[in-house]
């Protein structure tokens, strides 16, 4: 018995020690944690969504989840062939050039009207606390943070480990002016060396203007946060970019709800929306979208034009790795509704209209 009981307590602190690693950052506390107390949208000890989210359907258990990951995850949830990215230049592109670059999965780096911004990036090979647990896709990491120009404002939508990687930001923070993100994550960032000057914490509903002509909106989405074993002590979030000449809704995470009518009827008609569409399962629905349910958000924004990622770089659902594109790609078609899916790395001019190329069926 005394074994067990030394052996219980070596274990927890082991477990403690871990957790206190820098990847796992740092909970909010002091002034922060007193604004964080103050949003109508903390209650009862956490973040809230604005309806009932679940974090699993009704009947649906963790074991559920558990035992179809280890044993009934598709073959090809990993593409047995490499992805087709293209290495640009980053550094050398025209800043007076409207363009969106994407990295795979939720990054991306999206320049207009002489503005430069990044989207969650995540390049250090993996989306996880430990480096060799989901891994990103053969070809699909092909950008580093070296390849990043200097960026004006770094938009992060939440906390979660494919969204906010801290090797990838600690990298940056030289090349960063200011980051935005949803109320508390700027813990992590500070713990990982970023000056609390440059960056700007947000509630929903709340506008910050960047500069003449450059305004973000913040615009609730429905998901969840947290880095560690507790949920929801951070804000998760979508934007609203309103620029010179162009309306832009940067999506982070959400399941499908009342909110993206909402917002398309406040803030639309869009020109451009990005839409999280991957990683999804029925037994998560409430908080990831199926890829008809993405093209119907794009719809209730009044998007002109859906960008559909969170895909093609991490394998964190059931799903074959190219099925949410497919998916999208036909619902998106039946809908009328038209889509972007460039290659990684490949440069999107937002002030032409090409016909993309459906690159994935030269994967395996």
């Amino acid at each position: 018995m005394i074994v067990f009981v030394l052996l219980v307590i070596l274990f927890a602190a082991i477990v403690v020690l871990f957790m206190r690693q820098q990847q796992f950052g740092k909970t909010p506390s002091g002034a922060r944690m007193e604004r964080i107390k103050q949003s109508p949208n903390y209650r009862n000890g956490a973040f809230q969504n604005l309806n009932n989210t679940p974090a699993l359907a009704e009947g649906v258990g963790y074991t559920t989840v558990m035992r179809d990951f280890f044993f009934r995850k598709s073959k090809r949830s990993s593409p047995a062939s490499k992805i087709p990215a293209i290495k640009t230049d980053l550094i050398s592109l025209d800043r007076n050039e409207d363009i969106l670059v994407w990295f795979g999965h939720s990054s991306y780096f999206l320049q207009t009207g002489g503005v430069r911004f990044l989207i969650d990036p995540v390049f250090s090979g993996n989306a996880s606390p430990v480096s060799f647990t989901t891994r990103s896709f053969d070809g699909a990491d092909r950008y580093t943070p070296d390849d990043m120009p200097e960026v004006d404002y770094l938009l992060i939508t939440h906390d979660h480990y494919d969204h906010l990687d801290h090797r990838t930001v600690q990298a940056l923070r030289p090349k960063v002016k200011k980051v935005i993100t949803g109320l508390g994550v700027g813990a992590h960032l500070e713990h990982w060396g970023y000056d609390s000057q440059v960056i700007h914490e947000m509630d929903w509903n709340e506008s910050f203007s960047l500069r003449p002509g450059f305004t973000i909106h913040t615009v609730p989405a429905r998901h969840f946060s947290g880095r560690r074993f507790k949920r929801n002590g951070t804000l998760w979030t979508s934007f609203v970019l309103t620029a010179p000449g162009r309306q832009i809704f940067i999506g982070g995470d959400s399941g499908y709800d009342s909110h993206f009518a909402a917002i398309g009827d406040k803030f639309g008609p869009f020109d451009l929306v990005m839409l999280e569409n991957g990683q999804y399962n029925e037994y998560w629905k409430y908080i990831h979208m199926m890829p008809e349910q993405v093209v119907q958000a794009a719809k209730d924004l009044k998007a002109r034009k859906l960008f559909p990622v969170h895909w093609s770089k991490f394998a964190l659902a059931l799903h074959d790795w190219d099925e949410p594109i497919k998916r999208v790609v036909t619902s998106a078609t039946n809908a009328g509704m038209p889509l972007l899916h460039p290659r990684i790395g490949e440069v999107t001019h937002l002030n032409e209209t090409t016909e993309p190329s459906k690159w994935w069926d030269t994967v395996l």
